[in-house]
């Protein structure tokens, strides 16, 4: 009998999206699934709230333009050295999405709150800022360790309906290599489904081969992979190509 296999075509990994889903997707550098978030804008998807870990860029851009975003969650959404993020910069100023400003820690922290199956997480670094006073969900208590006088802020755990990612390798039993980018481990771990494209399918088992095991997510915590070559593209993909700059600045003229 065939072994069943997760792996799926672009179209109907878009599919496994629903519309209104929290979507958590990582920081340029970290692997992210371009084709797939050009499928999604093919398919029309609405409503997504967008959990940037902790930033994003051209992904968020596209996605708010194409009408397919209502919240925005993280850090930044910023095009670095190329500009401003046009359609996200326009979103805010008409008040086309909600922003749920946040920070680098503060969005990690959430994720690993989940990740572990704790209700909130503890964090320090917000108490006196302007991000703290605009989020009612983050509540500051005392220390009950203290003797006095040591606020802390609470963290609700952020638990994402899909995490979307591009990954260097993928194995037919589900599971792909990460390498060292950890945040995407955590985003696999915290959310309730993992969406994954791969560059490149593995010919073997990457759990049981040791050169790619420490750095691999196993496929308990993968539900879909499509099989992309140069999936992050115009976006670079560490150790396979580097971001196309001359598509970027087109895209911000």
């Amino acid at each position: 009998m065939d072994t069943p296999t997760p792996f799926v075509t672009l179209d109907e990994l878009a599919r496994r999206i629903p519309d209104r889903a929290m979507l958590a997707v990582p920081k340029d550098e970290a692997g992210i699934a371009m084709a797939a978030t050009r499928a999604l804008i093919r398919r029309k998807a609405t409503g997504l709230h967008l959990l940037c870990v902790p930033t994003s860029g051209l992904q968020a851009d596209l996605l708010i333009g194409a009408g397919c975003v209502a919240t925005v969650e993280g850090g930044a959404v910023t095009l670095d050295e190329f500009g401003p993020a046009p359609r996200f910069r326009e979103a805010v100023e008409q008040g086309w999405v909600r922003i749920l400003d946040s920070t680098c820690p503060a969005v990690y922290a959430a994720l690993q709150a989940s990740e572990k199956g704790s209700p909130f997480a503890p964090l320090r670094g917000l108490i006196g800022s302007d991000v703290r006073r605009y989020r009612n969900d983050w509540v500051v208590i005392d220390n009950p360790f203290a003797e006095s006088g040591d606020p802390v802020v609470l963290l609700p755990a952020i638990q994402p309906d899909v995490a979307l990612f591009h990954a260097r390798l993928g194995d037919r039993h589900g599971n792909v290599w990460v390498g060292n980018k950890r945040e995407l481990v955590i985003m696999a771990h915290a959310s309730k489904a993992s969406a994954v494209t791969v560059e490149d399918v593995f010919d073997g088992d990457l759990v049981a081969d040791e050169r790619y095991a420490a750095g691999t997510i196993p496929s308990l915590y993968v539900d879909a992979v499509a099989h992309a070559p140069r999936g992050a593209w115009p976006l670079g993909l560490v150790g396979r190509y580097e971001q196309d700059a001359e598509h970027l600045r087109a895209y911000v003229a």
